[in-house]
């Protein structure tokens, strides 16, 4: 398997920057963006359960609205691609039973193997408190931000500017996006495009600690 040059991962990375400004006439091509809703699909996530959704908002209408919810920020409007990345409110025990069967599909595996595994996911969401950070909406939350991570990171690789974004109004978003009384809710939002020649942030240096501030081995 061809591997990206350790580099170029780091150029990439330091390239990126949460973009102020998008250029709205240049779109994303269509293999790129299909690859980056592929980093989303191949996110990792706590059990495998991608307790998650993620909404690509096309229509222009429906984004000037949420630029409304948005403190007015012009990247809702102005990037190539929207994301509202959702978490699911509860898990419960048929989406455990869907990621089995789905298991099951994909692998070959007989269900009667996975009955450990799904005894175990089973009594994890059965008690809240025992899931890292003691509740469903701390534990369902974090896996999103997995999924935020993978997608900048990947957008990086392909020389495609992102801006994730917490600010806005999530309750108006789950409105406005039909989630009110879904199973999932707004976390975070990421927009995705090509920085504008005259965003002020570009030509500013990126501000990081040293490593050795922020790496510890034992």
């Amino acid at each position: 398997m061809q591997t990206v040059d350790a580099k170029m991962l780091s150029e990439r990375l330091g390239w990126r920057y949460a973009v102020k400004k998008f250029d709205a006439a240049k779109k994303i091509p269509a293999e790129h963006w299909a690859a980056l809703e592929n980093s989303l699909v191949q996110s990792p996530s706590s059990y495998g359960l991608q307790s998650w959704k993620f909404i690509v908002v096309e229509d222009p209408a429906l984004r000037a609205k949420l630029r409304g919810a948005s403190w007015n920020q012009s990247q809702i409007t102005d990037a190539s691609h929207m994301v509202v990345m959702c978490r699911r409110r509860e898990v419960k025990p048929e989406n455990i039973e869907a990621h089995i069967a789905r298991i099951c599909e994909v692998r070959g595996t007989p269900k009667d193997v996975l009955k450990d595994f799904q005894a175990m996911m089973m009594g994890s969401i059965a008690k809240p408190s025992s899931l890292p950070g003691g509740t469903m909406e701390i534990w369902t939350r974090s896996q999103v931000y997995i999924a935020l991570g993978f997608f900048l990171s990947a957008a990086a690789m392909l020389g495609v500017d992102t801006c994730p974004m917490e600010g806005f109004d999530p309750a108006q978003y789950d409105e406005m996006l039909g989630l009110k009384d879904s199973e999932f809710t707004s976390v975070v939002v990421v927009t995705a495009g090509y920085r504008a020649a005259d965003d002020w942030l570009a030509g500013l240096k990126k501000v990081r600690f040293e490593a050795s501030k922020v790496i510890e081995r034992r």
